[in-house]
């Protein structure tokens, strides 16, 4: 979040270079950086993976990956040699020590500066220590402000891994140095929940539990996990979502005002959202928590296989893909106010979605007619925009009261699309702006508010999957769990409004 965009001259490794993340995400954004001129002067890449590969194959593997995955509508050939010409890859088994010796060496002769050393681990998470102690067998890394490592999820996948893994990287590299990422945290509507609340007067007053009833936050994913059975197996929709993405939506809507912008106070105030959270304990999880699989169904008019079919999944597997879990703030702002999250994977529709609902008018005089209290959405995906909802006269002779929408985007606003998540994270990451990654603590405190929930469903396996078809909302027992406070989950802002001209949530 600095506002100084300059940035030293960088040296970028990318450990698991070949896999599909670094493809679809991380050189494609990198990439994007280029084209607008944010990247350093000059910078280096250097892919590391287990694959044999050559550097111009590793570099039209790459091209191949900017050409489907940048935002750039076309990949120019001239521009693209550019680019290319300051990557190499190495073919490396990661626990070869000699590999890490000579990773170092004074790449950047000539260069203005000396570089600062990003190491990107872009590898499955079974790897993560490995490198993390081939790392520490050279002492030239702690406290160095221009070495920085960047930690893809899951990071670990319970509170006892993820302590594992933070004391491992304590032993190499000071917190400051260490860049936990989460993706969620780049996206441009996440970040404008700091400024919409905390640069308009008019909310404060209103944002707690004298005005709001509850607060609902739905992540949902209409396609299966496709190729990713072999992790999902390993990770569930609980571990996947809730504990990271989910959870840090819900610091940034419940967390107190901060008294500036920098990195630690932000975080110190989402730390203290984590702690306030009431803890479920494991004879509560059944009624705090709900999980679901889905079977087989129709989503957009195609027919999906059900996650059990899925390749490389279990034929009884036991594996949540979806997730509805309630939980309360016990501080003075949100005390008995509840926060529902739910997120799934073959659901009717593509939405990441914060509502936040009012409580209802005391009274009106209009009619018996009942009244739909205000409703506040901050709408993530698929478009990024606000909308809030609110009643007015419907023109005519006779007083009826009509729910309306007042509602901006992002592109209809600004005129221009918002950066890609992976170019604002990068970004920071180049610039040594921690503000958007998760700290050690901040970990550690979201994987504890889980550990009930984690436990009972692994020592009583749930025996009713499927309990939903795909491209339905997700099972019935999501339904009793919120119903039985006397509420219902919201259809999402952007289809009950804006679906009535044709177009979804695309607004166009």
């Amino acid at each position: 979040m600095l506002d100084d965009l300059s940035i030293d001259p960088t040296v970028i490794y990318i450990f698991g270079a070949s896999g599909d993340l670094a493809q679809r995400k991380i050189i494609p954004a990198i990439y994007d950086l280029f084209i607008k001129d944010l990247m350093p002067k000059p910078f280096f890449i250097i892919g590391l993976a287990r694959t044999p590969l050559t550097d111009d194959d590793f570099r039209q593997q790459l091209r191949r990956g900017v050409g489907q995955f940048s935002q750039q509508s076309k990949v120019d050939d001239e521009i693209w040699n550019k680019f290319a010409s300051n990557i190499k890859y190495i073919g490396t088994e990661y626990n070869d020590s000699n590999i890490y010796r000579s990773l170092f060496a004074d790449i950047e002769q000539g260069w203005r500066a000396t570089a600062s050393r990003i190491l990107y681990l872009a590898t499955p998470p079974e790897m993560f220590a490995t490198i993390v102690g081939q790392l520490g067998q050279s002492n030239v890394f702690r406290g160095k402000e221009k070495y920085r490592i960047v930690i893809e999820k899951p990071f670990g996948r319970d509170l006892k891994s993820a302590q594992k893994l933070n004391s491992a990287l304590a032993k190499v590299f000071d917190e400051s140095q260490i860049y936990r990422i989460d993706h969620y945290l780049g996206k441009e509507t996440v970040q404008n929940i700091l400024a919409f609340r905390f640069a308009n007067a008019m909310w404060e007053p209103i944002w707690n539990r004298s005005f709001i009833d509850h607060v609902q936050i739905t992540v949902s994913e209409q396609v299966g996990v496709g190729r990713r059975g072999g992790y999902y197996e390993h990770a569930g929709a609980l571990r996947d979502m809730i504990q990271n993405h989910l959870l840090q939506l819900m610091c940034l809507v419940a967390m107190e005002p901060p008294t500036s912008f920098q990195a630690d106070e932000i975080r110190n105030k989402k730390v203290d959202v984590l702690h306030a959270i009431r803890p479920i304990s494991r004879d509560e999880v059944f009624k705090f928590a709900v999980r679901g699989q889905y079977g087989s169904g129709i989503v957009a008019g195609e027919n999906v296989a059900a996650y059990r079919e899925e390749p490389n999944v279990a034929e009884h597997s036991g594996t949540e893909t979806f997730v509805a879990i309630k939980f309360y703030i016990d501080n003075w702002r949100w005390q008995g106010v509840p926060f529902y999250l739910r997120t799934g994977k073959g659901m009717e529709a593509r939405v990441s979605e914060i509502s936040l609902q009012f409580r209802p008018v005391p009274h009106h005089p209009f009619s018996k007619r009942v009244i739909e209290p205000n409703r506040l959405a901050i709408q993530i995906e698929p478009k990024e925009g606000i909308m809030l909802l609110t009643q007015a006269k419907e023109p005519g002779l006779v007083m009826k009261i009509k729910p309306v929408e007042m509602h901006y985007t992002y592109d209809e606003v600004f005129q221009y699309s918002s950066p890609g998540a992976y170019e604002t994270l990068l970004l920071d990451v180049m610039r040594g702006d921690p503000g958007l990654f998760m700290r050690a603590d901040q970990v550690e405190m979201a994987w504890s508010v889980l550990s009930s929930i984690l436990e009972v469903w692994q020592d009583i396996p749930e025996v009713g999957f499927p309990n939903y078809a795909a491209g339905e909302w997700g099972p019935q027992e999501a339904e009793r769990l919120i119903a039985q406070d006397g509420r219902s989950w919201l259809f999402p802002a952007c289809l009950e409004f804006e679906n009535k001209k044709g177009d979804g949530c695309d607004y166009n």
